[in-house]
């Protein structure tokens, strides 16, 4: 009703002639300077109070808040009887800037800008906040861990990022700054000129003119709905959040200038660029190791040496060339190693020694580390090639040099035609190869990937494991793979690094961790049965396991000695009535599920109450005994009627055990 009132009481043959006065265009030029100018003001102190607020804490950040937010809720003229109290000629600070600077605020337009700016700066904080604090660090840091310094990382990945949440802080900031009117008149007057903006000057309008008054109010109300109509939702929560696995449609960053190349065939497989140098000094991110051409210089090899400490706690030495894969149950610290090679967690910490340079003192962009986060982090401002492209250019590879090693990169890992399009545009398999072209181009020392081909399907892993794994055995530096995967522990790595608790609890060569995995959770990703236990040093062999039951093995085990039984699911027997003769390793069981792993079947056995069905001898007790895999064939399956729930017996004999110490 309001806004149909103005609308209705509006004299629009005289609109003209109202909004073209002297008074109001006078009125207007200076709201449109004190708006701006309040604006100008606000960007300069509210960006990096947002920042402080969104990424920083510190004690009594609470209160900071709240006071930054308080003019929103503080009635204006009470904001104004504050400012004047603070800045006029008896308030606490107004005597010492006209003494010291000659700067008096009140009555004067800088003091209309002073109170606009009050009023007006919290819608940018709280806007600007919001956007900074969903941005996940993981775009920030993986640009670092490509040699971006923190402030290029602010300009070409936070900012633009941040854009959308700044923009619309920034048009809400000027159009609360340029309707303020209670703060104004309060600490600034009402000086025709000088402080007498549009809002003052409806009021002085509706006592002598108020048709004109109607006519400057339209004004104002159409400038504030073209405001909120440009922002399309962004304040009320309608903008997707750049925090949302790269689908953010958020304007192009300077880095993008060809982000409409045309879709472009597969190029052949070509080295990329040799490198520039980079300005920084030792830590710049070494060449990418391949076989020299003859006559050429060899490329350099970097070995590692790191020491871990805090929650995961190890010592690692890699030659050149070695590929670890990280393995452990979640929880187990792996990204936590990854980090801390980084220097991006205070949860561990690591001295890092590259070849011959100790970067453990240096800032993650310029160790020459780089690292493919589990979620691929691609900046989803820039387009596939330059997302690709980005690690060469923060290096000081020209544009031109950088793009056609990107376009290489692109090519050797299938997406080469999809280079123009943006994060958004892209599938999860498609993106996570983007974000591991741009790993591999960007030629770092060290090569960190965490999982990276989880979100590939099994014909596009295999294809990239492929590539991966050509590009793995010329580098020069060392590459962790953290991966749940024994296919791409076994195919790309030289060493697996069992992790459980933050503590190595093995490191071998894969072959020696498949036949004597020292981790239960190891043996059942190797989809064998892995039972802890202690031996007795009983004559028979018998171990007491973990969950109170027994297991006789074939040799005996010294008393007190932990191990760790592993059976194949082979060797595990499946019996539907209690077998005969005297197997020493037998338990009932309940069938949980049955899953097809190529022509046969592996049926899910746990613990269950078979002793006392027909055919036991009723005076056997029932046995405690441990959930076993087994794995049959399926005319096996059908012989014995298997189903989910059925009741069965399973047998393994103590030759078919294999005890490792732990």
């Amino acid at each position: 009703m309001p806004l149909l009132g103005i609308l209705a009481r509006t004299e629009w043959g005289a609109l003209g002639t109202h909004l073209t006065s002297d008074g109001v265009t006078t009125a207007l030029r200076l709201s449109l300077l004190v708006s701006f100018s309040a604006l100008a003001l606000s960007l300069l102190l509210g960006v990096p109070l947002a920042w402080l607020l969104a990424r920083v804490g510190f004690p009594g950040k609470a209160l900071v808040r709240s006071l930054v937010l308080l003019p929103m809720v503080l009635p204006p003229t009470v904001g104004g009887v504050a400012l004047l109290l603070g800045f006029g000629r008896r308030g606490l600070l107004g005597p010492w800037l006209e003494s010291a600077f000659g700067i008096v605020l009140p009555f004067h337009t800088s003091g209309a800008v002073v109170a606009a700016t009050f009023v007006s700066m919290p819608f940018l904080v709280i806007s600007l906040e919001g956007t900074l604090a969903g941005l996940r660090p993981a775009y920030e840091e993986t640009a670092a861990s490509l040699g971006a310094s923190p402030v290029r990382v602010f300009f070409t990945v936070t900012l633009p990022m941040a854009a959308p949440g700044l923009a619309a802080g920034a048009a809400l900031t000027w159009a609360r700054a340029l309707g303020e009117f209670g703060a104004t008149i309060t600490f600034a007057g009402n000086l025709p000129g000088t402080t007498q903006t549009l809002p003052l000057q409806v009021y002085l309008l509706l006592q002598d003119q108020p048709e004109a008054a109607t006519s400057v109010s339209l004004l104002l109300l159409v400038i504030a709905m073209a405001v909120l109509v440009a922002l399309r939702g962004r304040w009320t929560g309608g903008m997707a959040r750049p925090g949302g696995a790269g689908r953010a449609a958020i304007p192009a960053g300077p880095e993008d200038g060809a982000g409409t190349l045309d879709d472009a065939p597969a190029l052949p497989v070509e080295e990329p660029a040799t490198p520039v140098a980079d300005p920084a000094g030792p830590a710049a991110p070494a060449p990418e190791a391949t076989a020299p051409a003859p006559g050429a210089t060899a490329p350099a090899r970097w070995p590692l040496h790191a020491r871990v400490t805090g929650f995961t706690q190890l010592t690692l030495d890699a030659e050149p060339g070695t590929t670890v894969a990280v393995v452990g149950p979640n929880g187990a610290g792996k990204t936590t190693l990854l980090r801390a090679l980084l220097g991006l967690t205070p949860r561990a910490g690591a001295e890092l020694t590259l070849g011959e340079t100790d970067v453990t003192e240096l800032p993650p962009h310029r160790r020459g580390v780089a690292w493919v986060p589990q979620n691929g982090a691609l900046f989803p401002h820039l387009s596939a090639l330059s997302n690709t492209a980005y690690g060469l250019r923060v290096q000081g590879v020209p544009r031109a040099e950088a793009r056609r090693a990107a376009e290489r990169w692109l090519a050797r890992l299938g997406v080469g035609h999809l280079g123009h399009r943006k994060p958004a545009q892209l599938s999860g398999g498609q993106a996570q190869r983007v974000a591991l072209a741009r790993a591999l181009a960007a030629r770092p020392r060290l090569l960190l990937l965490d999982e990276p081909l989880a979100a590939l399907d099994q014909t596009t892993r295999g294809q990239v494991r492929h590539t991966l794994r050509r590009h793995l055995d010329g580098f020069g530096g060392v590459c962790l793979i953290v991966t749940h995967d024994p296919v791409e522990a076994v195919s790309l790595a030289g060493r697996v690094l069992v992790l459980e608790d933050g503590r190595a609890v093995q490191d071998a060569a894969p072959a020696e961790v498949t036949r004597h995995p020292r981790s239960p959770w190891v043996a059942r990703m190797l989809g064998r049965n892995a039972l802890a236990g202690t031996g007795t040093g009983a004559f028979d062999g018998s171990l007491a396991l973990a969950d109170g039951g027994r297991l006789v093995v074939a040799e005996p085990v010294a008393e007190g000695a932990r191990v760790l039984a592993v059976i194949a699911p082979e060797a595990v027997a499946v019996h539907r009535e209690r077998p005969g003769g005297s197997p020493r390793n037998v338990w009932p069981g309940t069938v949980r599920e049955i899953t097809s792993v190529g022509s046969r079947l592996r049926v899910l056995i746990a613990p269950g109450p078979a002793a006392g069905r027909s055919g036991s001898p009723a005076q056997e007790a029932p046995v405690h005994g441990p959930g076993l895999v087994a794995e049959i064939t399926t005319q096996a399956a059908a012989e014995l009627g298997l189903s989910e729930g059925s009741e069965v017996f399973t047998s393994v004999k103590a030759t078919e055990i294999t005890v490792v110490a732990v």
